[in-house]
């Protein structure tokens, strides 16, 4: 028998539908996906084969998708199909924005990604997987962020710096969902999903318009 996950305030059991908002809640990513879809299917040719903005868009329906399944059968496989495409996503976008946006050379791009996995991966063990594992995500935003807006005057900057405060507001629901649990019984994580889904839309809208190189960044006022 699989031992259940119990670490969410509007959960009470271990039936399959003990979770309905947080469950529910993830159509927003699902949505998201959609948007983003529609946004590729207008964009030029260029932008619809790269694989590396394909994957991103992908990457938020399986997000949905692994959240999904992580709020409702709640056992382990079901978490990790919730984890692994959100640390895929932090990864990936995190050498795009390192690479095409800041152009950092490969090799420290990827030096950079092997410091976040191993920061990351010890999050877990020192302080549980909440405020601090995700507050790397939240850390690197910032830094790239305030970077391409600061030190480039990149156009990229403030949108990410914006989408790093509305990540930050996420991470704060996320955060209260078990200490609110007496005065709120259902809790506050479903708040996390819809905001989070509106997070990865900026993101990969920011990424089409900035992350596509030099040579391919689509001027300010116009589609994508």
């Amino acid at each position: 028998m699989h031992r259940h996950i119990d670490i969410y305030c509007e959960r009470v059991g271990t039936a399959f539908w003990a979770e309905p908002l947080n469950a529910i809640s993830n159509l927003a990513f699902i949505i998201a996906g959609l948007l983003l879809v529609q946004v590729l299917r207008r964009a030029d040719p260029a932008l619809r084969r790269d694989p590396a903005i394909v994957a991103l868009v992908i990457l938020v329906f399986l997000i949905g998708i692994g959240s999904g399944l992580f709020h409702t059968f709640a056992v382990l496989w079901a978490a990790l199909t919730d984890v692994i495409p959100i640390a895929l996503f932090i990864l990936l976008y995190m050498y795009l924005a390192l690479r095409r946006m800041i152009a950092l050379p490969v090799w420290v791009c990827g030096l950079s990604l092997l410091g976040v996995l191993a920061l990351v991966s010890a999050m877990p063990v020192l302080f549980g997987f909440s405020l601090p594992t995700y507050g790397v995500a939240l850390t690197a935003m910032i830094v790239v962020g305030g970077f391409l807006h600061v030190v480039r005057g990149h156009p990229a900057g403030m949108p990410i710096l914006l989408t790093a405060g509305l990540f930050a507001a996420s991470l704060t629901l996320r955060t209260i969902d078990l200490p609110l649990c007496e005065v709120l019984p259902i809790g506050t994580h479903y708040f996390w999903h819809i905001l989070n889904a509106v997070v990865l839309y900026r993101l990969v809208r920011i990424a089409m318009r900035h992350g596509r190189g030099p040579s391919a960044v689509v001027p300010e006022g116009q589609t994508p």
